[in-house]
């Protein structure tokens, strides 16, 4: 069975863990970079510095050819025909392009160099795992969340009043009147109680006296 490698994995290069990986990875870096960077013989014997280098460079060359485009008409409209215009801002967009996909290129190989690997993603594996969800339907707390999402208002009801328990039952507005009533009452017929006695006793000692004197 051939080595997986993953998309966008450049051509000419050997799957990792194959012998020819890394002098395939090293010729094909030095190609990406600039001339000059093949005089560097330590960038040939560390394939992962290498790497390295490639990535910023590719990263700069990105930059700057997204800079070039969307300055290319102020930098340039009044120097080119408007038909030369488009054609340098087609040539953006392609090696822009270009560009990004030998990035990513770069960066799979430097994974790989640092000792990553590869493996095939199942696919429909995720998707399964949501229709299983679907089929059972929606948690407790996804169904809030997506009630929350799509507007809808959750009025949440006052709690009932608390009921009085049987050992100590509620009084009513009659019983408490009517208890306030006969405690006034009550009240009332002591002090008449206690008015009355002290007028008898004065009586009392007045009818003695009188005897007395008659005696």
């Amino acid at each position: 069975m051939a080595a997986y490698v993953p998309p966008g994995w450049p051509t000419g290069v050997h799957p990792p863990g194959s012998e020819e990986f890394g002098q395939t990875a090293v010729a094909w870096l030095l190609d990406v970079v600039p001339p000059d960077y093949r005089l560097h013989g330590v960038l040939r014997r560390h394939p992962v510095a290498l790497a390295a280098l490639a990535g910023h460079h590719l990263a700069a060359c990105v930059a700057g050819a997204r800079e070039g485009y969307r300055t290319a008409r102020a930098e340039l409209g009044g120097h080119l025909p408007p038909g030369s215009l488009d054609a340098v801002l087609d040539a953006y967009r392609t090696e822009g392009r270009r560009l990004v996909e030998t990035a990513h290129a770069v960066d799979l190989v430097t994974r790989a160099l640092r000792g990553e690997v590869f493996t095939p993603q199942m696919a429909g594996t995720q998707d399964a795992g949501r229709s299983a969800v679907g089929q059972r339907g929606p948690s407790r707390r996804g169904a809030k969340q997506q009630g929350a999402n799509s507007g809808e208002v959750t009025v949440k009801r006052p709690a009932a009043p608390r009921e009085a328990t049987p050992a100590e039952p509620a009084p009513t507005a009659g019983k408490a009147k009517r208890a306030t009533t006969s405690g006034k009452a009550a009240s009332a017929k002591r002090a008449s109680r206690d008015r009355g006695a002290a007028p008898t006793k004065r009586t009392t000692g007045s009818t003695e006296a009188t005897a007395a004197k008659q005696r």
